[in-house]
């Protein structure tokens, strides 16, 4: 639990940005957390505990979205838990407006700027995480940014880069 401390808020914010509209972020968490706390003694880096957690959360939502268990409820839940946030109307459909066009980009873009949007780690996490260079993940986050964007262009409401920091407060 000491080790998994100082994971906790990232870790969160990056299961609930992955998780969106697809399934339960809370289930997606226990899950990794039981199979972690399970093989705690095998994991090697047990400073590195949140690249392992990530990679694991990664790889399980991955296996789910394979078997196509999509479910409007869990959709619903995540709604009702902004909604208790405070978050307003416009804010909600901002949201879904939002991870829609993430899930257009391609993983390893996807889950660079999640991971640095999102969940807040330095490039240099997002680096060991992915297992490329630091300017490789510039790069990607660069080129997700630019995608959203242009796909965004149009709305009535243009989606502002101090609007993606102000949704990551409502992730956890």
């Amino acid at each position: 639990m000491q080790a998994y401390e100082a994971c906790h808020e990232p870790f969160a914010r990056y299961c609930s940005a992955l998780a969106y509209g697809k399934m339960d972020a809370q289930d997606l968490m226990q899950d990794v957390l039981l199979s972690a706390f399970q093989r705690f003694e095998r994991i090697e880096k047990k400073d590195q505990l949140l690249h392992y957690l990530i990679r694991a959360a990664r790889n399980r939502a991955v296996s789910v979205w394979r078997l196509g268990k999509r479910n409007t409820a869990i959709t619903d839940q995540q709604t009702a838990r902004l909604k208790e946030r405070g978050a307003s109307p416009e804010l909600l459909m901002d949201v879904g407006i939002l991870y829609a066009a993430i899930d257009e980009l391609p993983d390893a873009q996807r889950d660079a700027l999640v991971l640095f949007e999102v969940s807040g780690l330095s490039m240099a996490e997002i680096a060991a995480i992915q297992g490329i260079n630091e300017n490789a993940v510039k790069t990607r986050v660069s080129r997700a940014r630019a995608t959203v964007r242009a796909r965004l262009d149009g709305r009535a409401r243009p989606l502002r880069t101090e609007m993606l920091h102000a949704l990551t407060s409502f992730m956890l």
